[in-house]
């Protein structure tokens, strides 16, 4: 008998070849590790948890929650059609509204009887296809479109030109509803079109040519200059005070206060009474929480004493001090500007320690306050490497972690590259690696409780969105500095602290996160983790693999399915020689192996039935492994 302990080195290990790494692992998916130990990830439940699950629409990339003055808690959802703030039961449609008609600039007329089209025209109405509209005053066609029909919301179904659109008549269920030979009116002279902001991309386009664009937005073969309408919608948010500060990327800032209630949409910044010399676009907003400044990433300059609307990606402007509508530099505040030299484009920025780091797509700078004259200083840190995404870059503690083109990094008063075991596996080029196409989607996260950054990543494996959305996660443990991943479908990730579980969206759903261990009640599938080969000695004989001994702590009474596979050279494919149910009372498992490596292969067997919500985690299982002969 030959009993042997297996201490496999925690961590996945794909920088070489299965066989090159053994002692360690070699494959996993929704597994993590605990003390070196490997263990199921936490499941997660759809929120609101009701009966009835609440949707949201478009796909979210931002989420961003705070607590108000009055203690209540509020979390905002950026998607590249709405931006919501959440209240705990209900998705409250905030998204601004960039133009309101007069009366009667807006007429309906039915395309045809049996027919739910409607052609709405309005000059020069500015939409894109899929833009959200709200109409008031209408009256009746004359036949099934009703006023109730008309003075409703709508979402533009299709552009017909820069004077007409056509939309699709619905009840107020969201039923359709088809015009017949009576509906020979216009809505009447009292209508109002309220239209929501443009919606942006939910696919990144690069470059500003032609196709940088939604279908419709442009003319034939024309281009169009960076903004939030062409690019990517990636919504950024931050608290100035109780109050929101909201911008799309490329577009123009916005403010929502929790006084006003959820029913209130946001409202421009520029706009408000006091502003003055506001920025009308950028690329991001933050507020530097220790001074009381709000910093616009990616401004539009100041030019003959007015903003010139067009966005400078390499200008940083900041308020007064205490005031977020005061931009206009003067000799008694504390507002002013500075471009950045190193790059063409400001990425991203996040909070650190006493300074604010911002991203290019070739350097990394900090911003630090300094008080008058000079308000911030801003020095170049790096100028070597840049962000992959802007929402690519978390701060935790070590740190603020960072995915770029080719590596991950860390920022601790310098750059460094963080030592990777899977980074080949992340950025090669096959359909488990990176899509550098729709890089701009990675989204960076913490997990404190388990002392884990990672970042959700499109792939080039099919099956999600053809290849352009996120269906991975890559996840760094700096307390042991580890690394593990696996596919999730998750585009935006909260952190615990406002809640006490971290919060995540999967369209169309926002999920809390590290509760039980199912799928929103349902088995969570594909949880498994593989080693890589083992042999004895330089596997230079025939092994034969007789018994398992199993060291499993069972979270909830079920079960798990031990798998080995075996092998003779490592050129070979893996056989699948045996596979066992593994329980908590299973003190044995007896198999038949034989062969010059093996495998080891653990996968939680959810689908049986009443095993949907199992927890476990690996201990140190034995083998009996004996030399053999060839027969």
């Amino acid at each position: 008998m030959a009993i042997q302990k297996l201490s496999f080195a925690p961590g996945i290990d794909r920088e070489g070849t299965a066989y090159d790494s053994e002692g360690g692992w070699f494959d996993c998916n929704l597994v993590r590790f605990r003390a070196g130990r490997p263990e199921k990830f936490g499941g997660w439940e759809a929120q609101p948890s009701t009966a009835t699950k609440i949707e949201y629409l478009g796909t979210v990339r931002a989420l961003h929650n705070w607590i108000a003055n009055d203690g209540t808690k509020f979390l905002g959802l950026g998607s590249n059609l709405k931006y919501y703030i959440y209240d705990t039961s209900a998705f409250n449609d905030i998204t601004p509204i960039r133009n309101t008609t007069a009366a009667g600039d807006v007429t309906f007329a039915k395309v045809g009887n049996g027919d739910a089209t409607i052609t709405v025209t309005d000059t020069d109405h500015g939409c894109v296809l899929n833009d959200f509209v709200t109409f008031s005053g209408a009256v009746s066609l004359g036949g099934n479109i009703t006023a109730a029909v008309l003075n409703q919301e709508y979402q533009v179904s299709e552009i017909v030109n820069a004077n007409s659109f056509r939309i699709e008549a619905k009840d107020t269920s969201g039923n359709a509803v088809l015009a017949n030979s009576s509906d020979t009116g216009n809505g009447g002279s009292n209508t109002v079109g309220a239209y929501q902001i443009n919606v942006g991309l939910d696919v990144f386009v690069a470059g500003v040519g032609y196709g940088a664009s939604t279908w419709g937005g442009g003319g034939w073969g024309g281009s169009s200059t960076l903004s939030s309408v062409n690019q990517l919608r990636l919504w950024t948010h931050d608290n100035f005070g109780q109050n929101l500060i909201i911008n799309p990327r490329g577009g123009q800032i916005y403010r929502w206060q929790p006084s006003s209630g959820v029913g209130t949409r946001a409202t421009l910044l520029s706009a408000i009474g006091g502003a003055n010399k506001v920025p009308t676009k950028g690329l991001q907003v933050i507020t530097s929480e220790t001074d009381r400044h709000l910093i616009v990433l990616g401004a539009d300059p100041l030019s003959g004493g007015n903003r010139t609307g067009v966005v400078d990606p390499m200008l940083v402007a900041f308020s007064d001090q205490e005031n977020e509508l005061q931009f206009e530099p003067l000799t008694t505040n504390t507002a002013g500007s500075v471009r950045l030299s190193s790059g063409s484009q400001i990425v991203g920025g996040v909070k650190s320690r006493q300074e604010i780091v911002i991203f290019t797509d070739t350097s990394v700078y900090s911003m630090q306050f300094v008080g008058p004259p000079f308000t911030f200083a801003v020095n170049l840190i790096d100028n070597s490497t840049g962000l992959i995404g802007p929402k690519a870059a978390v701060t935790a503690p070590g740190g603020v972690y960072f995915m770029s083109y080719d590596s991950f990094y860390v920022y601790s008063g310098g750059v460094q590259k963080l030592s990777c075991s899977v980074k080949n596996y992340v950025f090669r080029d096959d359909e488990n690696g990176l899509n550098v196409n729709q890089a701009y989607k990675v989204f960076g996260f913490t997990n404190k409780e388990h002392n884990e950054v990672g970042w959700f990543y499109p792939s080039k494996k099919e099956g999600v969105n053809d290849n352009e959305e996120i269906n991975r996660y890559v996840i760094y443990n700096y307390a042991t500095n580890i690394w593990y991943y696996g596919q999730l479908v998750r585009t935006a990730w909260l952190d615990s602290g406002v809640e006490s579980f971290p919060q995540a969206v999967g369209a169309p759903y926002l999920y809390e996160h590290e509760t039980g261990f199912n799928d929103d009640g349902s088995e969570m599938t594909g949880v498994f983790i593989e080693s890589s080969d083992l042999d004895l000695g330089d596997g230079e004989s025939f092994a034969f693999l007789s018994k398992i001994i199993p060291d499993i702590k069972f979270i909830e009474s079920g079960n798990l399915k031990m798998i080995t596979k075996q092998r003779n050279y490592p050129g070979d494919s893996l056989a699948q020689t045996s596979s066992s149910v593994i329980s908590p009372t299973t003190q044995q498992a007896f198999i038949r192996s034989r062969g010059r490596q093996f495998v080891l292969r653990l996968e939680s067997n959810d689908g049986d039935s009443g095993n949907n919500d199992v927890g476990w985690r690996l201990g140190a299982t034995r083998l009996d492994l004996r030399t053999d002969g060839r027969r």
